[in-house]
C-alpha cells in the first residue's frame, strides 16, 4: 500500500481496482479537523493514482458510520477544509462538492448512523447502500438550531423531492433504511449478510469498466445532478451564521450534558432526544 494511503483516522484496502475506506475515528466518529485532514489527502491522493477506480467509504464502528461534526471544533474542521480547494471554497459543503466531483467513483456502505454532516458526506457520494437492520439517517441541524449547510439542501430536494426534504430537515427525525431507500435517499437497502458482498460486486464492476467512459458518464451525470457551487458556498455561511447563536450554544449544551458526542444513550438515539429538549 502507497504511503500516502496511510492516515490517522481513515483505514485504506486496495483490492482489485477498489480503494476501502474506512472510518475510525472514536469514540463515535466525529467529523473533526482529523479526519477532515486526512480526507482531504485521501482525495488528492486517489485523484492522481489511476489504479483508484472506485473508493467505497464505510465504519469501522458498528454503531456509528459519521455521527456529526465535531460541534467544539468548528473552526478548527473548517479551516482544514478551506486547504482543499481554491479561495471560495472554505466550507465542509464544499469539501462535500470535491467528494462528488473526485476522479474514482464513490459508494457509501452505511452500517451505522449518519446524522448532520455525517449524512451531507453520504449524499455527496456516488451511491449509497444502506443495513436494513443498522442504518439511521438523520439531519439534526434544525433541532440544534442551526442550518444545513453542507450540502443536505441540495442534494435532498434533487434525491427526494422538495416535501421529502421539507420533513427531514425540519423535523430533525431518523429515518431508516427502509424508509430512505423508498424515498430515494439510499440505492438499496439490504440485510447485513448480504450488504458487503452486493457492494463489493458492483464496485469490482464499475472498476473493471473503460475508465474514459465511467469518468465521462459520471461528469454528465454531475453536470445534470449537482446543484451550483455558489449554492453550496450560500449554505455554508448560513451554518457559520447561526452556529454563532445563543440560542444554539444553549441547545447544544443541553445536549452534552446529556452526553452528545460520547458512547451514549444520547448519540445513539438523537433524532428522538433532539425533539425532547
Amino acid at each position: 500500500m502507497p504511503a500516502t494511503y496511510s492516515y490517522e483516522t481513515i483505514r485504506t484496502e486496495l483490492r482489485n481496482g477498489v480503494l476501502w475506506a474506512t472510518f475510525d475515528n472514536p469514540p463515535v466518529n466525529l467529523i473533526d479537523e482529523r479526519l477532515v485532514t486526512d480526507l482531504v489527502a485521501l482525495l488528492d491522493a486517489t485523484d492522481t493514482d489511476g489504479d483508484v477506480r472506485v473508493v467505497v467509504f464505510r465504519s469501522a464502528d458498528p454503531d456509528f458510520f459519521i455521527s456529526h461534526v465535531d460541534l467544539k471544533r468548528i473552526a478548527q474542521y473548517t479551516a482544514a477544509a478551506a486547504t482543499s480547494g481554491g479561495p471560495d471554497d472554505v466550507s465542509l459543503g464544499a469539501l462535500f462538492r470535491r467528494l462528488s466531483e473526485a476522479r474514482p467513483v464513490t459508494i457509501a456502505l452505511l452500517e451505522g448512523r449518519a446524522r448532520g454532516a455525517g449524512a451531507e458526506f453520504l449524499y455527496a457520494c456516488d451511491m449509497r447502500f444502506a443495513s436494513l437492520e443498522r442504518a439511521v439517517i438523520g439531519q439534526i441541524e434544525v433541532g440544534t438550531g442551526v442550518f444545513t449547510g453542507a450540502g443536505a439542501v441540495q442534494h435532498l430536494v434533487r434525491l427526494a423531492g422538495r416535501g421529502q426534504a421539507m420533513q427531514m430537515i425540519l423535523s430533525s427525525e431518523d429515518v431508516d433504511a427502509r424508509e430512505a431507500e423508498r424515498i430515494g435517499v439510499v440505492n438499496k437497502a439490504l440485510p447485513d449478510e448480504e450488504l458487503p458482498s452486493h457492494v463489493e460486486r458492483l464496485a469490482e464492476r464499475i472498476a473493471g469498466f473503460p475508465e474514459a467512459a465511467v469518468r465521462l458518464a459520471k461528469r454528465r451525470i454531475n453536470a445534470a445532478a449537482l446543484a451550483p457551487k455558489e449554492d453550496v458556498h450560500v449554505d455554508g455561511s448560513m451554518f457559520q451564521v447561526l452556529a454563532g447563536d445563543s440560542a444554539v450554544a444553549a441547545r447544544v449544551g443541553a445536549l452534552m450534558q446529556r452526553g452528545l458526542q460520547e458512547r451514549s444513550h444520547t448519540e445513539l438515539e438523537l433524532g428522538t432526544v433532539i425533539g425532547e429538549l
